[in-house]
């Protein structure tokens, strides 16, 4: 299958709950059995899999990233937002997520996100489907 592209129009800081989509690419690709790879080409974002039943546990991993890698004088970086790459490095750019009968094979309480930390930005993820071999 052909890598999908989407994009989203982000916040300053945000999770973006991206499971519709890439369980859409998935039913477009028509494969039964294999992995979805979740992928984001951004050095200040992240793409995560976590609780999408309380919208509070966003918050609060957003509130504890924000705690572990907080804006410091001492950062070199021109552009200012080190702390962003430093959230997107710990966070990673990509998941990787099974494919069992079509369906994604997430935890009841799951969903994959697109994880904001340098915005309001206009960002792009990619799902590449793939097929088991059969083997």
């Amino acid at each position: 299958m052909k890598t999908k592209e989407f994009t989203l129009q982000t916040d300053r800081e945000g999770m973006y709950n991206v499971t519709v989509q890439v369980r859409h690419a998935i039913q477009e690709s028509g494969v039964k059995s294999g992995m979805a790879v979740v992928y984001c080409p951004h050095t200040t974002a992240g793409i995560t899999i976590n609780e999408n039943a309380d919208p509070d546990v966003k918050h609060d991993l957003l509130l504890g990233l924000r705690e572990a890698f907080p804006d410091r004088r001492e950062f070199r970086h021109a552009e200012g937002n080190s702390a962003a790459h430093l959230k997107s490095s710990c966070v990673g750019a990509s998941q990787l997520v099974l494919i069992e009968d079509g369906h994604l094979l997430l935890g009841t309480w799951q969903g994959i996100y697109f994880c904001e930390f340098d915005g309001p930005r206009t960002r792009r993820f990619y799902v590449k489907v793939l097929a088991d071999s059969g083997v």
